[in-house]
């Protein structure tokens, strides 16, 4: 961390860059890490990066012989370990030059044999950190980080010790061995007084155990006051350990799934990647959760806490579970808060995706009370997969729940009554036709929500019997039976106010007989035929002249509402006997209104002036016969 000589070279000459160490400290707190709490982490990694090292330098010896003891009193904050340890000249190579890395190849490639920290040669996948900076978080909350070291490579090693400071400037000497007697590295920070937040000794033992508590080597911590050493990590993962019964299994799983999450689980989800080294299990949350809304999920990289918010690691359909994972070959970002996007993230999120496939597959053949659960909660998520999945929409699609004519039901049941299934192109439109589809009979379900209307046309994939076709206007007042003559002459004249009435609106008016009898009215307009009305009457008030009588002509070709008139309805047969121009008028803009309020559809402006002009002159008109 030494600052290179600034002398003047010749012209021509090489020259190195000047490191300002306080404004690279700053940089990483506020661009790199995101809290000066990952201190403790970069700590705990070289912890056990030394240990793995010194393993594969005693192979013999079990791993966990060798430890982590952490310590914490308010004055200090120390991390020492049983690892493969430093010699002078490491010190000088790892610790005094800021981005070199004991874990990096020589070379700079991947595939490159390393130089461990007691320079044993090792493959960089072996350890956790792998890029030479995660000493300098220490700066985030010490101006002075301490060092002692012995090598484990050499028996009579002495040991080591390294000073460096916050101004960039660092203190090596060796010391007699008996100042360290067991191999291994000893690192203390004297906290900075406003990093207090981060080094009391309850917030470093939370630390610990948030971040190494799966950790494969002991780690113990001590706050000084002469009690017992705590452990940090007392027992493995529960998918590392062995249970009597698969039940007791299961229930272990499922109650970490509630201890790191927060919500007891519908079921947990075994993950095991052997290729990767992966382990961990998914919980099915109980709740729904919005479509699109992704939870992020929480990794460990070979035992220690990466991120508690890693998206990546699922596809975006897979939002209806929370995943804790470990494993060993996927790649850290330089901060070691984030998974490195590479093949490896690729292939391990669609081998997920897979057992998660499997999952609803194994709950669809074998336990439908589960996969009623599921289905009922995370319906919205399952027909987001369908629509891509092909075997899930076979195996599925006939037990999705959908709005339909006849209430909401799955789709298996509502093919049994009706052979050929309409579906609605929004929500207002299935509104509108609802209860009169119903009445007559046709099969009419909700296209309107996300999915439904694609999912529901690929019901013959699924029911080759079934036919699926859009709702169309005309399908539906094709059902509508329609008046005798006198009745339809004796309307004639009502018909032709209530057209002049709503023409503002483009609405045809109709006298027809339908079910149930209470609706006096259908207003049958589509969102796309009011989109096409709305664009031509744009573009002619926009347009003057010529182009004005052609885009006029144009606008009598597009499609109009249809306000239809229940003939069956005792309201409808007295306002078609009006003989009183005005009321006549009014009464047509009132069932208007009624209509277009029963389709839940956002009125306009026109359409709510409308309503209230039309309630005030009812109003007005029953007030004066009364008087």
């Amino acid at each position: 961390m030494t600052l290179p000589d600034t002398a003047p070279n010749p012209d021509g000459a090489d020259r190195t860059f000047q490191v300002d160490l306080r404004g690279l400290v700053d940089l990483l707190s506020h661009h790199l890490y995101s809290s000066p709490r990952v201190y403790l982490r970069e700590l705990l990694q070289n912890a056990v990066d030394a240990l793995t090292a010194r393993h594969r330098l005693e192979p013999e010896v079990s791993a966990d012989a060798f430890g982590i003891r952490l310590h914490a009193d308010g004055s200090v904050v120390r991390v020492e370990d049983d690892g493969v340890g430093l010699t002078e000249a490491d010190v000088h190579t790892f610790l005094a030059t800021i981005g070199r890395s004991s874990k990096r190849a020589a070379g700079g490639s991947p595939d490159e044999p390393v130089r461990g920290w007691g320079r044993i040669e090792e493959q960089r996948g072996d350890f956790i950190g792998q890029f030479g900076i995660g000493l300098l978080s220490c700066f985030l909350v010490a101006d002075e980080i301490h060092v002692l070291s012995r090598s484990a490579r050499t028996p009579d090693a002495p040991a080591v010790e390294w000073r460096g400071r916050g101004d960039g400037s660092y203190t090596v000497r060796t010391l007699p061995a008996s100042a360290r007697p067991r191999p291994g590295t000893t690192v203390t920070l004297t906290p900075r007084a406003d990093a207090d937040e981060w080094t009391r000794p309850v917030k470093v033992h939370a630390l610990a155990r948030h971040f190494g508590s799966l950790l494969r080597h002991p780690v113990t911590f001590s706050d000084g006051t002469g009690g017992p050493d705590v452990p940090v990590n007392p027992e493995p993962a529960p998918w590392a350990r062995t249970f009597p019964t698969p039940g007791s299994r299961s229930r272990a799983l499922a109650a970490y799934g509630e201890k790191v999450f927060g919500f007891t689980p519908l079921d947990t989800i075994e993950l095991d990647l052997p290729a990767v080294g992966l382990k961990g299990i998914a919980c099915v949350l109980p709740e729904a959760v919005p479509a699109g809304r992704r939870h992020g999920h929480r990794v460990h990289v070979k035992g220690m806490l990466l991120s508690e918010q890693a998206e990546e690691i699922l596809p975006e359909w897979a939002f209806f579970v929370r995943c804790v994972i470990d494993a060993e070959s996927l790649r850290p970002t330089a901060s070691r808060e984030s998974l490195y996007e590479d093949a490896t993230l690729a292939a391990v999120r669609d081998a997920l995706a897979e057992r998660l496939r499997a999952w609803i597959s194994r709950a669809a053949a074998s336990d439908p009370d589960l996969l009623a659960r599921f289905l009922q909660t995370h319906h919205l998520a399952v027909k987001s997969l369908a629509v891509h999945d092909d075997e899930i929409l076979r195996m599925l699609l006939p037990w999705l729940p959908f709005e339909t004519t006849d209430g909401h039901t799955t789709l298996d049941e509502f093919a049994r009554t009706h052979r050929t299934v309409l579906v609605t192109s929004s929500v207002e439109e299935f509104r509108q036709v609802a209860a009169i589809a119903s009445a007559a009979g046709l099969g009419v379900v909700n296209g309107g929500y996300t999915y439904d209307r694609e999912l529901v046309h690929r019901l013959p994939e699924v029911r080759p019997e079934v036919n699926v076709a859009d709702l169309d206007p005309a399908t539906l007042t094709a059902h509508l039976d329609p008046v005798d003559r006198e009745t339809e002459l004796a309307a004639a004249a009502y018909l032709a106010r209530a057209r002049d009435a709503l023409a503002v609106f483009d609405c045809d008016v109709a006298l027809r007989t339908f079910q149930p009898a209470s609706a006096p009215a259908l207003l049958v307009d589509s969102r796309e035929a009011r989109h096409e009305r709305t664009r031509s009457q744009l573009a002619r008030e926009q347009e003057g002249g010529l182009w004005g009588d052609i885009l006029g002509a144009l606008r009598q070709e597009a499609p109009r509402a249809q306000l239809i008139l229940n003939q069956l309805n005792p309201l409808v047969r007295t306002a078609v006997a009006i003989d009183e121009p005005e009321l006549a008028r009014t009464s047509a803009e009132a069932l208007y209104g009624q209509a277009a309020l029963l389709s839940r559809r956002p009125l306009r402006p026109a359409e709510s002036s409308l309503i209230n002009r039309s309630f005030l002159d009812l109003l007005a008109h029953a007030l004066r016969k009364d008087s």
